[in-house]
């Protein structure tokens, strides 16, 4: 039976970002629609290599085993993809093949995935597709480029670690704006003089939000246990030097968050 998305984490992921889809994008390109359906449906069986953000949706899923109730989960994953939902079934194998608790996945059929982000309520939609990202952006949702990388990933590592950039990010860009317009010196003065003037909500500040739930019931599971070592870390990483650096913390004790 399903359940509402409300009062937990939810992340949009493209099956591009989730799998590596190189090969297959690159026989689309070269053979049309058509050769690529059928593609697809004889490699139903042949799982998709796990892509760049596999590591990091693996680790968030993880988080689940925090719930009370196992099939109440605090984290949901949700695939938004620009397949049809034919060639989408060799991801949804794929999916379970991996063992990720996925269930839910949206299939456009080439139209643009950001409409969906508000209405299934996502905290964060990641791609590797940058005109994606530009376009969610721009309709004030909160989306993220995933980028290739070297990195090596660590099957016994289940820590879950996430860093926040703070104007524009966090927080809007009314403060970002008075540095590049008018210079170090004024946005210093600026600052300072509203240093416990919040700012406004940022496009990642409902993420935030929502890794704080987690956190709080890490934070209860250690109490219990004080063996329990809590596996979310969140961070603030921010160029705001002193006195920028007071508005930062006075906006999130505002918004009830915090790093």
């Amino acid at each position: 039976m399903g359940y509402e998305l409300r009062d937990r984490l939810v992340v949009g992921i493209a099956s591009s970002a989730l799998f590596d889809l190189t090969e297959s994008d690159a026989y689309f390109r070269e053979h049309g629609e058509k050769a690529y359906r059928r593609y697809q449906d004889e490699r139903i069986d042949d799982p998709l290599r796990p892509g760049v953000a596999f590591p990091f949706i693996k680790r968030l899923l993880s988080l689940n085993d925090l719930a009370a109730d196992a099939d109440d989960g605090l984290v949901e994953v949700i695939v938004v993809s620009r397949n049809d939902p034919n060639t989408g079934l060799r991801v949804m194998r794929s999916i379970e093949h991996h063992g990720l608790p996925m269930t839910r996945a949206v299939f456009t059929q080439g139209r643009s995935p950001h409409p969906y982000i508000g209405a299934l309520g996502m905290s964060l939609f990641l791609s590797g597709n940058r005109e994606d990202v530009i376009a969610a952006s721009r309709e004030g949702f909160p989306a993220g480029h995933v980028l290739p990388s070297a990195a090596t990933y660590d099957e016994a590592d289940r820590s879950v670690v996430v860093a926040f950039d703070f104007d524009g990010v966090l927080a809007d860009d009314g403060s970002e704006r008075v540095f590049r317009e008018e210079g170090i010196e004024r946005y210093r003065a600026y600052e300072a003089s509203r240093k416990a003037e919040p700012l406004e909500p940022g496009p990642l500040q409902p993420l935030l939000r929502d890794l704080n739930r987690i956190q709080q019931i890490e934070e209860q599971r250690r109490l219990e246990d004080p063996g329990y070592e809590p596996r979310l870390r969140i961070a603030l990483v921010t160029a705001r030097g002193a006195p920028a650096h007071e508005r930062a913390i006075r906006s999130l004790q505002s918004w009830d968050v915090y790093v």
